[in-house]
This record gives C-alpha cells, sequence and structure tokens, in this order.
C-alpha cells in the first residue's frame, strides 16, 4: 500500500506538471531595462487574465544591442524600457515593427506614440525640483528658466549632465528655445552647482537633506519610492515637489513603454502583452505601485501623487524631443558640463 500510495502520489504529480505545462504552452518574451520589481505585478496580472506566460529577461545596459546581434533568432517578442531616447534608439537600430491596432490607440494619446506605431508610451514621469523645506519658498521655483539665475549660485545638486532624463530635458529646451538659449541655460546652471554632478535622482535629496545644496532636478516617482523606504523618509520628506514649466510650456515629462520585436515568435501573444499594458487595470497597477503617472488620462493617480498636486503637462512631442538629444549630448560635452562648477 505504501509503495502504490508513492506512485500514486507520483503519478498525480506528473499529471499536474503536464496540465500545467499546457496551461502555460502560450508564452511570450520580454527583453526589459525596467527593474523586475516594478513589473512582475503587472505581469502576474497578465498571466492570471490570459494564461499567457512571461518569461523576463532584465538587463542594465545593451538590450537594444543584444537583440540586434541576434538578428531572426532572437527570441524577444516585447521590448520593455524607459526613456524616449532609447524608444527612438530601438526604432533606429531597426529592431522593432509597427502596431497599428484602434484599441491602444483609443486609449493612449497621439504625441505618446511613435506615429508610426513602432512604440507606445506606458507610463509618464515628470522632471521635476525638489526644493528644501528649510530653505526655498514654496513656488519660487517656477520655471526650468529659473535654475540659471545667479541667485542659486552653489546651491543645485545635479545627476550627470549625460544621463538621460537630463538629456531628455535639455532636448525638450533645445526645442522650445533654441540650440543657444540651451547652451547658455545649461552654462548657468553649471555655475549654480554646488559640487560636481554625481550620483542619481535619490542622491540630490540626499544632498539637499545634508545641507550640501538647496534644489535638484529628479523624477516625480522616486519621491513615492523614497517615502516607502524607512532609512529615505527623511530625505524625502525634507524637501517639496515644485511643477516648473518652460516658458510658453509646461511641465517636461518623460516616459516608460514599449515596442514589439521585429522578429518576434508570438506576435499575437505580444501585442496581447501591449494591450494589457495600455488597460485600465494596468495603469491603475502602474500608478499604485510605481507611483508613476498613467497615459490614460481617465485613470487617476496615486494617493501620494495626487498630494503633490497636478503638473501642466508640456505638450511636445515627444519624438520631437527625441530628434533634439543628439544636440543636447553636443551641448553637455561642449561646455564640460559633468567636471561641475
Amino acid at each position: 500500500m505504501h509503495i502504490r500510495s508513492r506512485l500514486g502520489a507520483i503519478s498525480a504529480g506528473l499529471i499536474a506538471g503536464m496540465v500545467s505545462s499546457m496551461a502555460f504552452a502560450e508564452e511570450v518574451n520580454i527583453y526589459s531595462y525596467r527593474q523586475p520589481h516594478l513589473i512582475e505585478p503587472l505581469l502576474e496580472a497578465f498571466t492570471q487574465e490570459t494564461g499567457i506566460q512571461t518569461n523576463v529577461l532584465s538587463l542594465q545596459k545593451g538590450l537594444i544591442e543584444r537583440v540586434k546581434t541576434e538578428g531572426e533568432a532572437s527570441p524577444a517578442d516585447v521590448i520593455l524600457t524607459v526613456d524616449i531616447g532609447r524608444l527612438t534608439s530601438a526604432v533606429r537600430e531597426g529592431v522593432t515593427q509597427p502596431i497599428s491596432d484602434p484599441v491602444i490607440e483609443e486609449r493612449v494619446p497621439a504625441n505618446l506614440r511613435d506615429p508610426d506605431g513602432n512604440w507606445i508610451g506606458l507610463t509618464l514621469r515628470a522632471r521635476i525640483v525638489y526644493a528644501s523645506r528649510e530653505r526655498t519658498e514654496p513656488g519660487e521655483v517656477a520655471s526650468y528658466e529659473a535654475l540659471a539665475d545667479p541667485k542659486w549660485k552653489g546651491r543645485i545638486c545635479i545627476r550627470s549632465g549625460l544621463h538621460r532624463y537630463n538629456v531628455a530635458l535639455l532636448a525638450a529646451y533645445i526645442e522650445h528655445h533654441g540650440r543657444e538659449a540651451a547652451k547658455a541655460w545649461l552654462e548657468g546652471i553649471k555655475a549654480n552647482l554646488a559640487r560636481k554632478p554625481q550620483g542619481n535622482d535619490r542622491a540630490q535629496v540626499r544632498a539637499i537633506w545634508a545641507g550640501e545644496c538647496d534644489i535638484s532636478v529628479g523624477n516625480t516617482y522616486y519621491m513615492g519610492k523614497m517615502l516607502e523606504d524607512p532609512e529615505q523618509q527623511a530625505w524625502a520628506q525634507s524637501v517639496r515637489v515644485e511643477f516648473p514649466e518652460f516658458e510658453g510650456g509646461g511641465t517636461h515629462v518623460n516616459v516608460s513603454g514599449v515596442a514589439m520585436a521585429k522578429h518576434s515568435k508570438n506576435p499575437e501573444n505580444a501585442l496581447a502583452l501591449i494591450q494589457f499594458l495600455t488597460s485600465d487595470e494596468a495603469q491603475r497597477i502602474y500608478a499604485e505601485v510605481n507611483h508613476e503617472y498613467p497615459v490614460d488620462p481617465a485613470v487617476p493617480v496615486s494617493g501620494v501623487v495626487a498630494s503633490w498636486g497636478s503638473p501642466d503637462r508640456d505638450s511636445l512631442s515627444l519624438s520631437a524631443i527625441a530628434g533634439q538629444s543628439p544636440e543636447a549630448l553636443r551641448i553637455v560635452d561642449e561646455i564640460g558640463f559633468d567636471e561641475g562648477p
């Protein structure tokens, strides 16, 4: 009886395994720049709803190059990444394919999609100012242009000017005001730096908390993440979120987005995933878990994000911003921004 019981248990296990394999016969392969913990809740919800298994390869760098090198043999179905520069790079390198889908087009505004359908925006993050609660007044940084005002001399901290988030901001400045004005602006910020550009966006908030500077530039969602981290709450609570605007424009926003890989072996599943990521359910998960702004204006932001106020988003096309990125990089190099004040 004991032996038969064991055999029965083994058989049951094999049958369960076969059923499980059959249930996950459908799959979609994702190459992702996004941190795994940020997308796991979304992928779990997708699999639960559709039965399609998700396989994720997470990379910190070289993702586009890898897909290009793999060519037709690439297993990638979907590319998940952040920043308009990376999205347009994927298109330029020829590793995406266009999507024309009325469901997606209804949910995602046109300025947050590639005109040819090669990428789709999923979430927004505003590039805002972190300002010391102790050493600045509310509303004191009303515009991006004001960051070059000599009143901030020795009071600004920032990450590398070559980082994609700052490159996109400078590219937007070029699109608004032209190259020479953008160069003069960045030279003004360089003159106002309290220290050599370094660290990430959270490190700038820590520097404000430590009294090394009074203001910095960073992405909104980092504030939500710091408030959730017991070790970083004090940093976050030492600053206010200010929404500067371009003169004649609004608050600069960047995007996380998705593209279907050129040589996808599971294009129907890839499209199903992309449709899901633009759905109300996924957009709510993005908003609550990651403290990002949904691309679908009908989906509310998280309570934490709402507490900071509602920015008047800049209406520049993200594709236009991406087109100015090479010029922005040249300006950063020309003035030696990362050398510091």
